[in-house]
């Protein structure tokens, strides 16, 4: 005989925005009994939960704890989390004393719209804060798949900056890379869909081989005329995006450099075509701020590539 899974925590959800709305997707996928409230619609008049998780904007997360323990509606029991990454378990402070303890709860995963949950298995999740609220948080991220992880004196803006540098990163590279495609004769639509088995590739590469070995290209294989290549085609096709290709390049160097694929010299030979290429850009006024116009320009534009178009859909202010 079967047996029944294990009941878990009753979920308060505040905030149904892009976070809020995909987690208690995924919270119910997982069997646990969650309410979910949008903050628009304000404090409810009570709330019957084990675990009440506040998935607001950064700057809203502490004034929204006091204005939760002005209204007393925390069960004494009950533990509250939140999923800002930039803080730490202190923004909810004013709650302490009226409940059974407070945490952090950040899912490193990137929530992208409220109608789509994105894959969590394996995902990490910081977790820090009271020895209860730990604990309940840490259950609830391992029942939906995820691996919870406490750092003992986590830099939280330096965790913060370097998530938002490669999840928002990626996303604005890849932008700039449909373009290149577009360009390159690959129909608009077709673009992202030719660039996320690609960056799923990457993510697979990075996690399974960790640095420097998840590298792969002409860098690593020291290269010099496959490189110069790349940049010519730029500078002819999309120029704005030259130095970011640099910017790239000079980044992949001390990998490729470390894994040791090619000759020193071969190395060498592609650093002097990057440094020649920014020196060409400089000459030819392309500073970063002229770049970021002409990538706003670009985007702007009515034969820009959808994929890097600024959508229409209303944004949710949660």
């Amino acid at each position: 005989m079967a047996r029944r899974r294990e009941a878990g925590p009753r979920v308060f959800l505040y905030g149904a925005g892009k976070l809020g709305t995909a987690l208690a997707r995924a919270l119910r996928t997982a069997g646990m009994r969650t309410t979910l409230r949008a903050a628009r619609r304000g404090l409810p008049r009570s709330i019957d939960a084990d675990v009440v998780i506040l998935a607001v904007r950064d700057r809203d997360v502490h004034p929204l704890a006091e204005r939760m323990r002005g209204a007393g509606i925390v069960p004494a029991a009950a533990v509250v989390v939140h999923v800002a990454g930039a803080l730490d378990a202190e923004a909810l402070a004013p709650l302490r004393a009226s409940c059974a303890g407070v945490a952090q709860m950040h899912p490193m995963i990137s929530f992208a719209s409220p109608r789509v949950t994105p894959g969590l298995a394996r995902g990490n999740v910081h977790v820090q804060g009271d020895a209860v609220a730990v604990a309940r948080a840490t259950r609830l991220a391992r029942r939906l798949g995820m691996a919870p992880r406490t750092v003992p004196g986590l830099d939280m803006i330096a965790y913060h900056a370097a998530a938002g540098l490669v999840a928002n990163g990626a996303v604005a590279l890849s932008a700039v890379g449909a373009q290149l495609l577009v360009r390159a004769g690959v129909a608009p639509e077709i673009a992202p869909r030719m660039l996320g088995p690609l960056l799923r590739s990457v993510a697979d590469n990075v996690e399974r081989l960790g640095f420097p070995e998840a590298l792969t290209g002409p860098v690593r294989r020291g290269d010099a005329a496959g490189v110069g290549k790349h940049l010519a085609t730029l500078e002819t096709k999309l120029p704005e995006a030259v130095p970011l290709y640099l910017a790239a390049a000079l980044a992949q160097l001390p990998l490729a450099r470390a894994i040791g694929d090619a000759a020193e010299e071969s190395f060498a030979d592609v650093e002097r075509v990057v440094r020649a290429a920014q020196k060409r850009s400089a000459q030819q006024g392309a500073g970063p701020a002229k770049t970021a116009d002409a990538t706003e320009s670009s985007a702007s534009s009515p034969s820009s590539s959808p994929a890097t178009r600024r959508s229409s859909a209303p944004r949710n202010p949660e």
